[in-house]
């Protein structure tokens, strides 16, 4: 049987490299002339940048963890992670809610007291249940957090009122545990989000090095430059088109965004009004290069003001150092917005111009000092679960699944995956395929 696996991405990748290794007949087809997705990393000056945002290699499932990290083999080093919110020019420990101490006394016993309140109030049956992603965030952390650092944030970085977004990604947010916020705001070091306190990163290459040991075990059924335009099922045979040239597959695996497979297969009506409700975010990314070494001991910065482009900035030199020219320090810095929206819409210089006066203004670097900088926009970025999401995202997927395609990734599956989550899936995938290749 010929597979065709369409988008190569870190999911399209996997995909390929498992049905190499079982050896399965298959193609991988990509409309750009490099794969990555997502993890595509950009080498200039001596200058390691990961486009589409800083990424880091973690995961709760020790199974997926050690797949990365025997990719990479020795080309890996393991961090610590120091991470902190920028709150009123204060530096909180992250997550907020295990840096209760380093606030005001008085914000911190706000913070405190409304945490405490909340649960008690839980437990008298007093509050309601939430139903959006905001009463969710009120209803976990009390006024306190939700309001200094959770809103505005999260606002900032959804760009979309919190009011109107479903639950259903907020399984990925751990609940504090009250012991952990109280010793947090007694001073008492905690740490949150323990999964990823520990994280690695390769220690040459950027992210893509991992998706380049995936792509190099498969390298001569990879096919470039491919722009899928349509997808038809002829005879029991899979016919997809870049135009000019058609492939035939027996099976077909995507992890392309969901609207370009439902376009290609030139989906009823109500699939592709689904398709064109579901939301999503694109990010901008600005690589800066400063002549100054150790800028900062963080590995990322969140920043909840409004006021300050970037939501997120990190110090990637502080991942790996080889990733920058000795003595000299690289900073990403992350924004959000729409495509075709105002920040969308601004020149580069401009943009690099608005991040560099943020970040001299916020004291993280000294613009003078910038000696490289360039910006990179990645379309598909975050998907948003707004209030229709599930009803639009099972029409479009059970129509797709129906006819046999599965979907893999997270424009594929819009779903909110990260990496590890990404490689289960292209695990459960193959595993699944491989059941009912012997079945049959």
């Amino acid at each position: 049987m010929n597979v065709g696996v369409i988008g190569g991405g870190l999911s399209g990748l996997a995909i390929g490299y498992l049905l190499n290794q079982k050896k399965v007949t298959f193609e991988l087809l990509e409309k750009e002339n490099e794969c990555g997705g997502l993890m595509q990393t950009s080498q200039e000056e001596g200058y390691t940048f990961d486009r589409s945002g800083a990424h880091i290699i973690f995961s709760k499932d020790e199974r997926i963890l050690n797949f990365m990290l025997n990719l990479l083999k020795d080309n890996v080093v393991k961090n610590v992670r120091n991470t902190k919110v920028l709150y009123k020019q204060r530096y909180v420990k992250y997550p907020f809610e295990n840096g209760l101490a380093d606030l005001p006394k008085e914000e911190n016993f706000e913070c405190l007291r409304s945490f405490v309140d909340s649960l008690l109030k839980k437990e008298k049956g007093e509050l309601n249940e939430p139903a959006t992603f905001k009463e969710w965030i009120y209803y976990t952390f009390g006024k306190g957090i939700a309001e200094k650092y959770l809103i505005p944030y999260n606002e900032k970085i959804w760009k979309y009122p919190l009011e109107k977004m479903d639950l259903s990604w907020v399984q990925r947010v751990p609940n504090p545990p009250i012991g952990d916020v109280i010793k947090s705001s007694l001073g008492i070091r905690t740490e949150g989000y323990t999964h990823q306190l520990h994280f690695y990163y390769p220690k040459r290459g950027g992210i893509q090095a991992l998706v380049r040991c995936l792509e190099g075990e498969i390298q001569a059924n990879v096919f470039k430059n491919f722009n899928v335009k349509r997808i038809v099922k002829e005879d029991d045979k899979w016919v997809v088109s870049g135009g000019q040239t058609e492939r035939l597959y027996s099976k077909l695996v995507c992890s392309m965004p969901i609207q370009h497979v439902v376009t290609a297969l030139e989906a009823p009506g109500n699939v592709r009004a689904a398709a064109a409700n579901l939301r999503y975010n694109s990010l901008i990314s600005v690589s800066l290069g400063v002549n100054r070494e150790n800028v900062s001991n963080l590995s990322w910065l969140y920043v909840p003001e409004h006021s300050i482009l970037p939501h997120k900035v990190s110090f990637p030199s502080n991942f790996s150092p080889s990733v920058a020219p000795a003595g000299k320090t690289s900073v990403l810095a992350e924004i959000t917005c729409d495509v075709g929206g105002d920040v969308w819409q601004m020149k580069d210089a401009d943009i690099i111009d608005r991040v560099t006066a943020d970040l001299d203004r916020l004291n993280i670097i000294n613009e003078r000092d910038t000696s490289f900088a360039k910006v990179h926009r990645t379309e598909f970025a975050y998907v948003i679960s707004d209030i229709n999401y599930q009803e639009n995202v099972s029409i479009v997927r059970n129509y797709v699944t129906g006819l046999g395609i599965d979907l893999v990734g997270r424009f594929a599956q819009f779903e909110y995956l990260n990496m590890d989550a990404c490689l289960a899936g292209a695990t459960d995938c193959i595993n699944t395929y491989m059941n009912e290749k012997q079945e049959t």
